[in-house]
């Protein structure tokens, strides 16, 4: 998740001096379209951060002033979660993304019922049916 402040700019300048950035490629293009991700790196061009936003480089936009209020406001909206799973989800995801449609939707089958176990899918049930807040152990 990243928040920019809106006189950011991105770019992939490596070209511009005879070379390639050939190791960024395998974060960038999993955010980011082919086609936008190709004019970064054979252009070198930067973008500003609206453009980033755009592309789905970035998740939000503010002016300076407001950069830590919005990265504290986005972090309380993830702080209150279980951290089991965030951290199973995140790591879905990534094992998601590599495979096919119908290889992803039985991996994610099992890992629903895998985190449906955990201490903390049943802490937030049990929070839920009793009207309160989570204490999440991380387990």
């Amino acid at each position: 998740l990243v928040v920019a402040a809106d006189h950011a700019s991105f770019g992939l300048p490596e070209v511009k001096i005879g070379l390639f950035p050939a190791q960024v490629l395998s974060v960038l293009q999993q955010l980011i379209g082919p086609r936008h991700l190709a004019e970064l790196c054979i252009t070198g061009e930067p973008i500003d951060a609206r453009h980033a936003q755009t592309i789905g480089l970035v998740n939000h936009v503010v002016p300076m002033a407001e950069l830590d209020a919005r990265t504290d406001w986005l972090l309380q909206r993830i702080t209150g979660k279980s951290p089991t799973a965030i951290r199973r989800g995140k790591a879905m995801m990534r094992a998601a993304a590599d495979m096919g449609f119908e290889q992803a939707i039985s991996f994610l089958e099992g890992q629903i019922m895998t985190l449906a176990l955990t201490e903390d899918a049943k802490e937030g049930r049990a929070a839920f049916i009793d009207k309160r807040p989570p204490d999440w152990t991380g387990r």
